[in-house]
């Protein structure tokens, strides 16, 4: 179902196969400015933000969801966000696939899906093996920033943050001014945590960082 009509997230949309193998993203922006991506983009909310406020930094989201995939890429098209490109896919392996070692100065996952099921739990996107994807493609110095409303989640990612040996855990900061009329609580300005806040929701936040900067 189109959140949209009339379409047009082709200049936006980036469509790789997985022959392409490792992505040279200087080609793909034209320039070497700093990377930073995020997974779970939905409408395109907080890429719209932060490539605002970041404009010398290019950006790529990524979302299964192929209707908000096509919605975040026309909204960029339409804002003329020339420094984000949307990807329809899944997250861990088009991470595995198409990105570099060293290349990223930021990975955003916010609100990814919780599987709250005990029997679900193996489905979960937080990891000891994604967490190490992760050291793989974050540049020295480059940040995971990790936001969840659900409380088992987030205990969960905890654990797998201190298991884990290859990050650095560090405050988390906001990566972005949030917008003006934000609702109170607002820590990244996404859709789900405009949602989340009317429900009375709580949200807990993680950061780590690779060594070496």
């Amino acid at each position: 179902m189109a959140l949209r009509p009339n379409l047009q997230p082709d200049t936006h949309l980036l469509n790789v196969t997985d022959e392409a193998g490792k992505l040279d993203f200087r080609t793909i922006f034209g320039n070497d400015h700093p990377l930073e991506l995020e997974i779970g983009s939905g409408k395109g909310t907080f890429l719209l933000a932060i490539s605002e406020a970041k404009p010398q930094t290019n950006f790529i989201g990524i979302e299964w969801a192929r209707e908000y995939a096509l919605f975040a890429a026309d909204r960029m098209r339409r804002r003329s966000r020339d420094n984000v490109r949307v990807v329809h896919g899944e997250a861990s392996w088009w991470l595995r696939c198409h990105v570099p070692d060293n290349s990223l100065q930021a990975l955003h996952i916010y609100f990814p899906d919780p599987w709250p099921k005990t029997r679900h739990h193996k489905r979960r996107l937080i990891q000891v093996p994604f967490i190490k994807d992760v050291h793989r493609i974050l540049a020295p110095g480059g940040k995971l920033r990790l936001v969840t409303d659900h409380a088992d989640y987030f205990a969960h990612m905890q654990a797998v943050l201190k298991e884990q040996t290859w990050l650095d855990l560090v405050e988390f900061d906001s990566p972005v001014p949030l917008a003006a009329g934000a609702p109170q609580g607002s820590i990244v300005g996404t859709n789900f945590e405009r949602k989340y806040i009317a429900e009375g929701r709580t949200f807990n936040a993680a950061a780590a960082v690779k060594p070496g900067a």
